[in-house]
């Protein structure tokens, strides 16, 4: 009888602790287009879904996603679905910065999509000095595996704009006060800045959101995250970031470097972390 006890708590608190781990990435998946010749999104969109299954994500966010992909996507993780709208008019049209989840594992309760502008953020603008529309896709969501929730929030900070992108992450932090007062934040993205930009520091040195990166007690880095189909890997450099604040502890942090056949699934690698709530 005692040691079937023992087991009995060993698998609860197994259970629990399971239950209290949260897989978390974000990935520029690279537009589907015409240029990207051997390189094809109908070529290599099975290889990306099957390592986002491999590596078990539970809720991601993905940038340069335009609808055709959100549909492949979403054909090969039928236990996911996913928010956010395009760009370009606020429903199917342009870049989603989308945010997938796996509904076993989560719920959504409200949701929406705000453009990074000092202007108007409810419509399809520029903001500051940006070259192109961005913007940013949030949702509340909640565990049910422990009725706790949080918001999720995925961007794709613009490529050329300094003031544009220093701006756009102190509007997302007050975005996220707004929407969600003091529930813990989870923040994705391809933020076209590395770990020495201002506009990084502006939200690792915030006091509101730290990096995974800098909490993680395991970290694998092998190289940057950008890889421009293996033109422009470097031996550091991160400009796809994950954010967080308390209650989440992080246990593991990599840049998951997968290939197939020696091709890329993406010019970005996906960012990944394992988290676990306090």
């Amino acid at each position: 009888m005692k040691k079937f006890l023992i087991s009995l708590s060993l698998l609860l608190s197994m259970g629990f602790t399971y239950a209290q781990q949260m897989n978390v990435a974000t990935f520029n998946i690279r537009q589907k287009n015409n240029v990207d010749t051997g390189n094809m999104w109908d070529d290599r969109k099975s290889y990306l879904t099957d390592l986002i299954k491999f590596h078990e994500f539970e809720i991601f966010g993905v940038q340069e996603a335009f609808k055709d992909q959100l549909n492949d996507m979403s054909s090969n993780l039928p236990n996911f679905k996913y928010i956010g709208v395009g760009r370009d008019d606020g429903a199917d049209k342009g870049e989603h910065s989308a945010i997938f989840y796996n509904t076993d594992r989560f719920e959504v309760g409200k949701s929406g999509t705000f453009w990074l502008s000092a202007t108007d953020t409810e419509k399809p603008n520029k903001g500051w000095d940006a070259a192109l529309p961005r913007i940013c896709t949030w949702g509340i969501f909640k565990d049910k595996s422990n009725g706790k929730k949080f918001i999720f929030m995925n961007t794709h900070f613009d490529h050329v704009g300094i003031e544009a992108r220093r701006e756009s992450a102190k509007l997302i932090l007050a975005k996220a006060k707004e929407f969600a007062k003091d529930l813990p934040l989870i923040l994705t993205g391809d933020f076209n800045i590395d770990e020495k930009n201002e506009a990084y520091f502006t939200l690792a040195k915030s006091g509101v959101v730290q990096d995974v990166y800098d909490l993680a007690k395991i970290v694998y880095e092998p190289n940057s995250s950008f890889n421009s189909w293996g033109k422009s890997i470097r031996d550091k450099g991160r400009i796809d970031h994950i954010f967080i604040t308390k209650p989440f502890k992080v246990h593991k942090y990599g840049i998951l470097t997968d290939t197939y056949k020696g091709k890329f699934p993406s010019d970005h690698f996906p960012v990944y972390t394992e988290l676990n709530w306090k």
